[in-house]
């Protein structure tokens, strides 16, 4: 970090390309304060966590994931909630990012968490979830404000453009808000 940037890497559990939490991702970008820098990894070749697999030596993908979030001040999650919970392609992000257990990319990091859902409470049950995994990797979870973005479907346009001006708003108090949590940390 220097004393005027603060770098975040920031992943989206979903892999689909129309996903509201890439859009918000998207948005997030768009609305930081001037003095953060957000770069987007795609988690669309992260393979499914296997033990097996990682000690063979971890595939390019999760080598891309782990130096990413090594060199970032900072991590950010937008993450939906599948079935009243954290989605795997979110929490296998997390175990790879937690391995091996000491010297984690994940150790003591500042971490934020976001999420869109189409459904009234916003992916709250899977943020939620998610925060306990935090305990496990010594991560800095940053408590509150939260962002649930409830009813996606309505504050996104046809173009995956975050539209509602009120979230918008949110988001932007939300990204200063994660920056002071991530210079706290440095």
């Amino acid at each position: 970090m220097s004393a005027d940037t603060v770098h975040i890497v920031a992943f989206a559990g979903s892999l689909r390309k129309a996903s509201y939490n890439r859009a918000l991702l998207a948005a997030a970008a768009e609305l930081a304060p001037p003095t953060l820098t957000l770069e987007v990894f795609d988690l669309i070749d992260v393979p499914l966590y296997n033990a097996d697999v990682e000690a063979e030596g971890d595939p390019p993908a999760v080598v891309g994931l782990k130096q990413a979030i090594a060199a970032a001040d900072g991590v950010l999650i937008a993450t939906p909630e599948y079935n009243h919970g954290v989605p795997a392609v979110t929490k296998n992000a997390v175990d790879w990012a937690s391995r091996p257990p000491r010297g984690a990319a994940l150790g003591g990091k500042p971490v934020g968490i976001i999420g869109a859902s189409p459904g009234q409470t916003g992916s709250a049950r899977g943020q939620s979830q998610l925060r306990q995994a935090f305990e496990f990797t010594n991560s800095y979870c940053m408590p509150q404000p939260e962002l649930l973005v409830f009813r996606a479907h309505e504050k996104f346009d046809e173009a995956g453009r975050l539209a509602d001006e009120v979230t918008r708003t949110y988001l932007g108090r939300y990204l200063t808000a994660f920056e002071a949590w991530v210079r706290r940390f440095a």
